[in-house]
């Protein structure tokens, strides 16, 4: 029902999102809940893994044994596309998102691996085909896309940033986090993607922002959520929690402010 109240009349649309923060933060399971929230409004949705960690498949509950191989490390489909020595950087990658994904949830997962040469320095050949696909899903696609980025977004790429729709910071209620939060802001800002939102994931009831320089707007606390703290031993899922509606609540309001 909150889908409805954005896009009227039920009305489908498509957003790229970026998701970045210092590591431990909550970026991935956000990811998630974002991601299952569009798909249960009928949402074609795909969830890009370009985190060190890797752990968009375990947050959707896949078992290890389940989750894709990250592209990085398919070393023949790297080498049929880009080739080595004189390689190929704009590879054909039309064909490789159905291929490589895994469908849980609703949702397409795809994961990448994490992307090397800060926006233009590495041409090695898995990077050139993870930066391919990447550019191709974002700015090509018409569905909704949501990146799990490492801890800043100059993996992205220059060009990539730029047609991405928004960026989702997030941080913990700490100093350290929030002075990554900070540089993370900054430097996106730099490289073309003004749009952003802060998010304070694990906030106390009375949280309140300290004054720092280069932050985005905070758009929506999230607390402590009891059902997902007394699950984390038994499963990695961040799926299907008590608080779901809360969490539906969150998801609607980022997406209404990187769409104002």
């Amino acid at each position: 029902m909150f889908f409805a109240l954005l896009n009227g009349a039920g009305r489908k649309s498509d957003m790229k999102l970026a998701i970045a923060g210092k590591g431990g933060v909550g970026k991935t399971s956000l990811a998630v809940w974002i991601g299952d929230y569009l798909a249960r409004q009928g949402e074609e949705v795909w969830l890009l893994d370009a985190d060190t960690a890797l752990s968009l498949g375990q947050a959707l509950g896949l078992p290890e044994s389940d989750i894709p191989l990250p592209l990085i490390q398919e070393k023949e489909l790297i080498r049929e596309r880009v080739g080595e020595g004189f390689i190929r950087l704009n590879p054909a990658v039309e064909d490789l998102p159905e291929r490589l994904s895994k469908k849980v949830a609703g949702l397409k997962l795809l994961v990448m691996g994490t992307i090397a040469g800060a926006g233009g320095g590495c041409a090695c050949s898995p990077n050139a085909l993870v930066k391919a696909l990447l550019a191709h899903l974002i700015i090509e696609n018409r569905q909704w896309v949501i990146v799990d980025l490492e801890a800043g977004v100059e993996h992205l790429g220059r060009g990539t940033v730029q047609s991405v729709d928004g960026l989702v910071v997030v941080s913990e209620p700490s100093m350290r986090s929030l002075q990554t939060a900070s540089r993370i802001s900054v430097l996106a800002r730099e490289m073309g993607l003004p749009r952003q939102v802060l998010i304070i994931n694990r906030a106390p009831d009375d949280f309140h922002l300290p004054d720092m320089e280069g932050l985005p707007p905070l758009t929506a606390t999230i607390p402590v959520l009891p059902s997902l703290a007394s699950r984390q031993l038994a499963s990695s899922s961040v799926l299907d929690l008590a608080e779901r509606e809360q969490l539906d609540r969150i998801a609607a309001k980022i997406i209404s402010a990187l769409k104002s």
